[in-house]
């Protein structure tokens, strides 16, 4: 009876575990360099126009990347953000086009944030996790 009842629970266990590692691996991410950023996709105006606003944290390796329809100019501010971050703007081809570095705004006029090229995907992370050498490497996504 006893062994009968650790083997379902050996059962159990492994099939939670993978479960986890699926959802895991479900999450979406992008791949800079070999290293996995998780992200919560933003896709939606609303969604967008707050960003991390109001967010006093942000996790290592997590982010927020943007997802417009095409290739733009998007310019960012950092309005009611409270935590520095980098912009990195990555092309529809996934290759990054620039990587900015912003503060917290604390007073108005707030700096706007625009890069060099056209980028279909702003991924936003803590300050000084990437920089310019960034530019030209393409990235992988996996947000779907």
């Amino acid at each position: 009876m006893i062994f009968r009842n650790v083997k379902l629970l050996y059962v159990l266990f492994g099939s939670l575990f993978v479960l986890f590692l699926a959802s895991c691996s479900a999450h979406p991410y992008i791949l800079v360099d070999d290293e996995k950023v998780l992200v919560e996709v933003v896709d939606e105006a609303i969604e967008m126009q707050k960003g991390l606003m109001f967010r006093e944290e942000l996790c290592d390796n997590c982010g927020m990347i943007f997802v417009f329809g095409s290739d733009m100019e998007h310019s960012f501010w950092m309005k009611n953000t409270l935590i520095p971050l980098d912009m990195v703007f990555i092309n529809s081809e996934n290759v990054v086009v620039d990587v900015l570095h912003a503060d917290p705004c604390e007073k108005d006029p707030c700096a706007h944030y625009v890069p060099k090229d056209k980028a279909r995907y702003v991924l936003e992370v803590n300050k000084n996790t990437f920089d310019v050498s960034l530019i030209g490497t393409k990235v992988e996504i996996k947000i779907n």
